[in-house]
């Protein structure tokens, strides 16, 4: 390839470079775009841009254009293989795609396109993935001349379009592109430090500060601060920069949610940067969030993260079984309805948690909610303590542990419970006047109602009366007339319930306060 003639060699080794370092597979636009960008140049000259014919004449075979995607990749996998065991092919690759990404989007061109557009025009093909990527590529090298080009744009990034769509193409955790159509000039107040903290490029966090004096503590328009987005994208290194500036708020709540910078770590499951806000002694690990009311502990127990779970633990002062304000559940009762066993193990070994703790407006209780939801290993474990009342009914409907397993159908969970001489297994609600029996007659569990009628402590007159037709089995149906209406509790799957929290909505009641 080197042996080519003129620009040829140099052509074809440029898109080998592009395609085996670029972040995605790249379309055949995108690369002939890319291979005409002149670094540093102050426009767009398209004359420079190769044909695709002529980019893969000059790679001798090794690319090729895939149909119908028309993305450009290496003819054979073992390629990619060759020049992954020979990495000093190519000189400093992600920096040099990182320096035509920005020069791209410093181009007079770029910056005259309006920064409330969603998408990239069709005559500027590279756009988005220059908008999108250029972060990913800095991050890994950043040479002086990057870091010179970065500057330039990030001076004024909440008016360029490549933030609009950076913000656009990171909404995967939750309706970003919604809150931008209600704030005119697209993302107002996400400016070049939250771009970097967002990107997660440690070395650009002094050059800007000292560029602009822009407050450390700004927010964008939904309450978010550099240290915030640092902390729930999981760049630990940013997050240390921006702990050491004079003047940091690092318990500061967004707007939006009313969420910490540790909150947000904690829900995206990030580890290092949890330690790392743990470490300071001018955070609060108990301070609930403004929107419901949770505890750090508490949003971190319904997660997959035990090491997380410890860290909190491992804190003086911890509050373990503080009830969130909104729907008055402890920590252990969000790990119960998550379904995570190891939290609720972890939390049951605790002095300070109450595991038959009721809650205050209906009373359910850690061991209702496990029965409803069928966790068999969360209602052994509760079972086993002696100070877990295993026949405690909530107090707005009366319904014991076991109605609510009859009713879903758990079996596993009904025989655990009728197994206790301290279960009532005929014992009917207080507002329904239903027994265990009867619910799950109504809601078609023949393996529940013949566990029940194979018992002689239970009465069944009338259960044929109440058995549903094969199709209205389930207990989110209609009633049929003169049947109990069913409670909110058996409207719908206890999953329905469980709230994401990445599409938490600020003030989401629904009926979900009674669970």
């Amino acid at each position: 390839m080197q042996a080519q003639r003129g620009h040829k060699s140099v052509l074809g080794l440029k898109a080998l470079m592009w395609v085996l370092h670029s972040e995605r597979p790249l379309q055949d636009e995108e690369l002939c775009h890319a291979l005409g960008v002149e670094i540093g140049s102050t426009d767009l000259d398209l004359e420079n841009t190769p044909t695709i014919r002529t980019l893969l004449a000059s790679c001798l075979g090794l690319l090729t254009v895939e149909v119908p995607s028309s993305t450009v990749r290496p003819v054979h996998f073992t390629l990619q293989e060759s020049f992954s065991n020979n990495p000093d092919v190519f000189h400093n690759p992600h920096s040099t795609i990182a320096e035509v990404c920005l020069t791209y989007l410093n181009s007079e061109s770029v910056r005259d396109l309006s920064p409330t557009l969603d998408s990239a025009p069709s005559t500027m093909p590279l756009l988005e993935y220059a908008s999108v990527c250029w972060g990913e590529h800095a991050r890994r090298e950043m040479t002086k001349n990057a870091k010179i080009l970065a500057l330039r744009l990030l001076d004024r990034f909440d008016g360029h379009i490549s933030a609009q769509l950076l913000w656009l193409r990171n909404s995967r955790y939750t309706d970003w592109s919604s809150l931008l159509s209600q704030v005119a000039g697209g993302p107002v107040g996400f400016t070049g430090l939250h771009g970097v903290a967002f990107l997660g490029i440690a070395p650009m966090i002094s050059p800007l500060l000292e560029m602009r004096k822009w407050e450390v503590n700004g927010a964008n328009f939904m309450g978010n601060t550099a240290l915030t987005w640092a902390a729930r994208r999981g760049h630990e290194e940013v997050v240390r920069v921006l702990l050491e500036q004079g003047g940091i708020h690092p318990d500061h709540p967004d707007r939006e949610y009313g969420r910490t910078p540790l909150i947000w770590a904690i829900m995206a499951g990030r580890e290092g940067v949890v330690r790392i806000l743990l470490e300071r002694g001018d955070i609060n690990p108990n301070k609930v969030d403004t929107g419901c009311g949770r505890t750090p502990l508490s949003w971190a127990a319904e997660s997959e993260h035990k090491g997380i779970v410890l860290m909190l633990l491992e804190r003086r002062g911890i509050n373990a079984d503080h009830p969130d304000r909104e729907y008055g559940r402890t920590p252990l009762m969000w790990a119960i309805i998550a379904g995570r066993e190891g939290m609720v193990k972890i939390l049951l070994e605790q002095k300070d948690v109450n595991p038959d703790y009721a809650h205050p407006k209906c009373g359910i209780t850690p061991l209702l909610l496990a029965a409803v939801s069928g966790h068999e290993g969360i209602v052994k474990m509760l079972l086993e303590r002696e100070d877990v009342n295993p026949d405690r009914a909530d107090t707005e409907y009366g319904q014991t542990p076991l109605s609510r397993a009859a009713a879903w159908g758990h079996e596993g969970v009904v025989k655990m419970l009728l197994e206790l001489k301290t279960v009532n297994p005929d014992r009917a609600g207080t507002k329904d006047g239903w027994t265990p029996l009867a619910w799950a007659a109504r809601n078609g569990h023949e393996g529940v109602v013949k566990i029940f009628l194979e018992r002689s402590d239970v009465g069944n007159d009338g259960v044929a009366l109440i058995l549903p037709e094969p199709d209205h089995a389930n207990p989110a149906k209609a009633n049929h007339p003169g049947r109990a209406p069913l409670p909110p509790w058996l409207s719908r799957p206890l999953a329905a319930l469980r709230l994401d929290p990445f599409r938490l909505p600020r003030r989401a009641k629904a009926s979900s306060k009674n669970v």
